[in-house]
């Protein structure tokens, strides 16, 4: 069975739409990739006493959970705190990392700085020489923060430590149908094919296709065999083309 993911994005601007959520699908595709299924996506505000609850019943319910914002210098930078307490821990400075954080400011350092190296009571941080500011990895949780760039770069540390599964399988058949009158039969097409989840998506004064229908899962042999499943059933005149290796 596929390990299971959850993640929650923590900010007061992504709820009041100032800010553009811009982390989840970069997630959700890596971990695809990873052979890690994405269950969840859960916001919140900027609220300790929320991102705690959350965060408990993420966490229980998911194999890796990873959380997006709230790890700066500012007073609403609350995510490491409400980690800590998720797990009843406490916090402490830890004093290479406050160093580290002092050189790089030098006289410009202010305590909100030196904030950031306050870590969870058994914490562990992930580094490299390649990425010297680290990620933060309690229990199940990896904390991350919210700019796109530095997420990215920094997922790359969380991907040495999930390991990598057999990546998930995805194939793909671009139709000129109207999803309609093809929902019986990608129904009965799932149902016969377990451990294989078949999608439609259509598309809108595109004109090659209408509708794409993809099949995904982890057994390459069950996924192809329920795309021929599909290809079968539909009038070849209305299939633009099947993409059987993506």
């Amino acid at each position: 069975m596929a390990r299971t993911a959850a993640v929650l994005i923590i900010g007061n601007e992504i709820l009041s739409g100032k800010v553009q959520e811009a982390n989840v699908a970069f997630l959700a595709k890596s971990l695809f990739d990873l052979g890690i299924a994405l269950k969840r996506v859960v916001v919140c505000p900027d609220e300790e006493s929320t991102i705690i609850e959350d965060l408990r019943a993420l966490s229980a319910a998911h194999d890796h959970v990873f959380t997006s914002g709230g790890v700066g210098p500012t007073h609403d930078d609350v995510t490491v705190p409400a980690v800590a307490r998720a797990f009843g821990r406490t916090l402490r400075r830890d004093g290479p990392l406050a160093q580290r954080i002092a050189d790089h400011f030098g006289t410009r350092t202010t305590e909100g700085h030196l904030r950031m190296a306050d870590l969870p009571e058994g914490g562990v941080l992930l580094a490299s020489e390649r990425m010297p500011w680290p990620v933060i990895r309690l229990e199940n949780v990896f904390v991350l923060p919210g700019v796109p760039e530095i997420f990215r770069a920094k997922f790359e540390l969380v991907k040495a430590e999930l390991g990598a599964a057999a990546p998930f399988v995805s194939r793909a058949i671009y139709t000129r149908c109207d999803e309609g009158e093809i929902a019986a039969l990608l129904e009965a097409v799932e149902r016969a094919h377990p451990g294989v989840m078949v999608g439609s998506y259509p598309r809108f004064r595109d004109p090659e296709y209408t509708v794409k229908i993809t099949f995904d899962g982890a057994d390459a042999r069950r996924v192809a065999a329920a795309l021929d499943a599909c290809l079968d059933a539909l009038p070849s005149e209305l299939v633009v083309r099947a993409e059987r290796e993506v």
